[in-house]
This record gives structure tokens, sequence and C-alpha cells, in this order.
């Protein structure tokens, strides 16, 4: 059935959870989700992610490691694989410069690949204790897509200059409740082609380490490839691992 390769690269996804915690600067959280219907309508929907964080006194890196699988009446609907890294410089407690790198394989988005190197600044203009903050960053860096066909102009990439906007807004709501917002928008300066995303979260602790995770995801392509919708967006329920 389909959903063994999803599941198989959720488990993937996790096996370095053992090794993360040995590290006493390693964080992270694990996150899985699995909707299985039967009836009038059978439906398979997982949605794993693993993210880590590794910081020292100058320096921050970050990685974000995220799978969905959706099979509707033995038809697969979604699948979609993405990875992202950075390293921060941290000029102070507040101030940094990045350097990010992202890659996205999205089976029904038109293109073979999509990935981004980008570069630039980044400040924490607002904290209030551990867990309230916001993050803004502005930087410009490359795009290089691959699509699944042809332009009708023949051409086959994507690749061009691109700035990026983010934000990142946490914000505890008590002690076991954190809203989470993030937003980002990379900007093309040759093709005009913007891709935006949005995440807002919500997440509460059920006990210990283990919490309930409802998020909702949006990402519009300006200039979509020919047959593809320029937005996506995704409801998700899951449960969060942190450690």
């Amino acid at each position: 059935m389909g959903i063994r390769k999803p599941l198989a690269v959720a488990c993937m996804a996790l096996a370095p959870l053992a090794q993360a915690q040995d590290s006493g600067n390693w964080t992270g959280e694990a996150e899985l989700g699995v909707l299985v219907t039967s009836g009038n309508t059978e439906e398979t929907k997982v949605n794993g992610r693993l993210g880590l964080q590794h910081e020292t006194q100058t320096w921050r890196n970050t990685g974000e490691f995220s799978s969905r699988y959706t099979e509707t009446e033995d038809q697969t609907t979604a699948e979609e694989y993405k990875a992202a890294l950075e390293a921060d410089y941290k000029f102070d407690d507040n101030q940094y410069w990045f350097v990010r790198g992202s890659y996205e394989d999205d089976r029904f988005s038109g293109y073979d690949f999509e990935s981004t190197l980008t570069t630039g600044y980044g400040n924490r203009v607002w904290q209030a204790g551990d867990r309230s903050f916001l993050d803004l960053s502005v930087g410009g860096g490359y795009r290089y897509n691959k699509l699944r066909q042809e332009n009708p102009d023949g051409r086959d990439v994507e690749e061009e200059a691109i700035a990026r906007l983010a934000g990142q807004f946490d914000y505890a709501l008590s002690e076991t409740a954190l809203f989470r917002q993030k937003l980002s928008t990379e900007i093309g300066l040759d093709e005009n082609n913007t891709i935006s995303q949005s995440e807002t979260s919500l997440q509460s602790n059920i006990v210990g380490s283990l919490s309930m995770k409802a998020a909702f995801r949006v990402k519009h392509v300006s200039d979509a490839p020919v047959g593809s919708d320029k937005t996506d967006t995704e409801t998700s329920l899951s449960l969060l691992y942190g450690f």
C-alpha cells in the first residue's frame, strides 16, 4: 500500500533523535500525523517533520526536514518532501547574519524540484521571556527550479536572482500553549515570479515532552507552471515530541 513509503521516510527522519539527545547543544522537535478513513471515502494522510537546532555563543544552526503524503481510493493525490538548512552568525543577542539553503520536491506542483540559496541580515526585534519573540530577516540569493514539462517558450528550468523577506512570531499563550506564525516571500528579480508561504499553528502540551499541534499552511506561486494551481493549502493535526 502507498502509505508504506511516507511512513518509512518519517521513521528515517526520526532516527537522529537518539543521537541528538546525547548532544548538550542540540534541541529539536519531531512531528508525526496520520489519518486513515474508510467507508464512503478511503483516504490516507501522513505528515512527518523533524526540526533540529544547534546553538553556541556565536552560531545558531537549524535544519528542518518534512514529508507529506495523501492517498485517496488507492490514488496518490499529494506527495511532497522538503529540506531547509540555515546557519546564523550572531553579532549579539538580537542581530545575526544568515546563510540559508532549501530544496523541495512536490510531485503535483509542476516542478521536478525547487531550490534556493540566500543570505542576509536578521534581527530579533522583540522578545518577552524565553518563548515569545518576533524575528524579521531580509536578504537575497538565487533560485533554481526544474520544471516537469517545458514552458511554452521551450525552457525546462527557472533560474533567477531573488530577494527574500521572512518573519517568525512566537507567542506563549500559557505555560503549556504556544501560537506560532511563520511568513516568507521570495521575489524573483528577473522573471518576477514570487513564491510566498505561510504557516499558522497552535500547539498545546499533553504530557511531558508530548504536544498536540494544529496547523494551517498556504503556498502561493505568482507564476505557477502550466496546469498547476497558484495556491496550495493544507490543514493538519499531529503529535509533536520536543527534545
